[in-house]
């Protein structure tokens, strides 16, 4: 997950008018803040083995908040830079209180009673296939390190995976990407320091050679991210309204991943109430982004839920321990599909269902996104900007897209006829947490804390 951690802000802070070392210290809050974040859901929110990080889910109100008449007047670079930064935090505190409200008012668990897994199985999927645009595409940027790393890291985890150097450890299978970061890291140093790119376009200078973030040298010896580092927080309705659409992406987004974490996991999946729970731990997640300054809001990582299926390692006392160590992989678009297996797909309203939500979940976000790359703003226009970031925002995610029209078609076309087709009888008696005798042992709060938090 460095990968997302370094590119947001890398991509975020020059917009703003920040430095190389405002850049770093964004970095740094936000891989800070990830670690609390992940910990917290680890601990007291869904307990499942999921890390929670930075989103992309917030780029396009972020944009809009930068492009605020009033900050763009500001001339001196780096003021503007702290004044665009304090009215994100304001926009990310308030706008968590939605994410806060769904979770401990139990709504957002009431509200998955329409997920079925028909309904679930495109949303898990495009949560994984909504990372296309951040696949090949960057890694034809520079396709001299980036196929060298896709094929090293099929050959250790796919080809070489039950060879053991250690007897009781698949070193290959367990560490793979811990392998090949190093390697194809010191492999594109070499290219860079014998000067294969010093001619070359600057895109790929940018992204292929090793010395061109300024990252290292900008970066303080000791630094420790603390609340309000930035100064005040400025609080603006439009922003907040905008940055709402942000918080219920990652809302779904997370559900998704959840359902995907509990499967590789070997869970049950997380009844209603520990979804709820989890959802606001997340708030107070995205509540500390806010106060920190991290820039963007926080969301389950999709790479690390993918990471779960590559080294089969399901232990939420891993994911405790490493919640500081933040890795890059993402592998898991299947998972979402194998809750079709709990469903009829010999039902043709099944198969219309799945086929347009699959289909709708990948085109729909693909025509927001490059109508956003090719006129800086999204398909949207109305003289209302925050409602075009808002709307901009939710038809940009392929798995809102998705839930959207899942859940809708599902819940509409022959909905008693179909309870079998649609796996229900199976999917109901997770829906409660005394429905399983499974559930006390995986989402139980530690330290005897249920006494005050019963399951409701």
């Amino acid at each position: 997950m460095l990968g997302t951690t370094v590119m947001i802000p890398s991509a975020l802070v020059p917009l703003m008018g920040g430095s190389d070392g405002d850049k770093i210290r964004v970095i740094q809050t936000l891989l800070f803040v990830s670690g609390i974040n992940t910990l917290l859901q680890a601990l007291f929110g869904t307990r499942l083995p999921a890390v929670v990080g930075g989103s992309f889910a917030y780029i396009i109100p972020i944009i809009y908040i930068i492009g605020d008449s009033s900050l763009q007047r500001i001339t001196e670079p780096h003021e503007r830079f702290l004044q665009t930064m304090r009215a994100i935090q304001g926009a990310m505190i308030t706008s968590s209180s939605l994410q806060i409200v769904l979770g401990y008012s139990q709504v957002w668990g009431l509200f998955s009673r329409f997920f079925s897994p028909l309904g679930m199985a495109p949303v898990v999927g495009l949560v994984g296939l909504g990372l296309l645009d951040r696949g090949f595409l960057l890694v034809g940027n520079c396709v001299e390190i980036g196929i060298p790393m896709l094929l090293i890291v099929i050959l250790l985890s796919q080809y070489l995976k039950h060879v053991r150097l250690v007897r009781t450890v698949p070193i290959f299978e367990r560490f793979t990407v811990l392998i090949c970061v190093p390697i194809i890291w010191v492999y594109a140093h070499i290219l860079t320091s014998a000067g294969a790119y010093r001619n070359t376009h600057v895109i790929t200078q940018l992204s292929c050679r090793t010395d061109r973030a300024r990252l290292i040298y900008a970066a303080p010896w000791f630094k420790v991210p603390y609340p309000l580092q930035w100064g005040k927080p400025t609080f603006n309705a439009g922003h907040t309204f905008a940055m709402m659409s942000a918080v219920l992406v990652s809302t779904i987004e997370s559900t998704g991943a959840y359902k995907a974490a509990s499967r590789l996991a070997i869970a049950t999946p997380p009844p209603a109430y520990v979804l709820s729970r989890g959802i606001g731990w997340q708030g107070i997640g995205i509540m500390l982004d806010g106060l920190c300054g991290s820039l963007t809001g926080s969301t389950v990582s999709v790479e690390n839920v993918g990471l779960l299926g590559l080294t089969r390692v399901g232990s939420r006392r891993v994911v405790q321990f490493s919640a500081g160590i933040m890795i890059f992989f993402s592998i898991f678009a299947s998972v979402g599909l194998s809750f079709l297996q709990f469903t009829n797909m010999n039902s043709m309203r099944n198969l219309f269902i799945t086929g347009l939500s699959l289909f709708l979940g990948i085109s729909v976000p693909q025509y927001f996104n490059q109508f956003s790359l090719t006129s800086r703003h999204g398909p949207v226009q109305t003289h209302s900007g925050w409602f075009n970031a808002f709307l901009n925002t939710i038809f940009s995610s392929p798995p809102t897209v998705g839930l959207i029209v899942a859940v809708v078609l599902d819940n509409t076309i022959e909905v008693e006829k179909s309870k079998k087709d649609r796996g229900m009888p199976w999917w109901a008696k997770f829906r409660t947490f005394r429905g399983d005798n499974r559930n006390e042992e995986f989402y139980t709060l530690p330290f005897n804390l249920n006494r005050f938090f019963p399951p409701t």
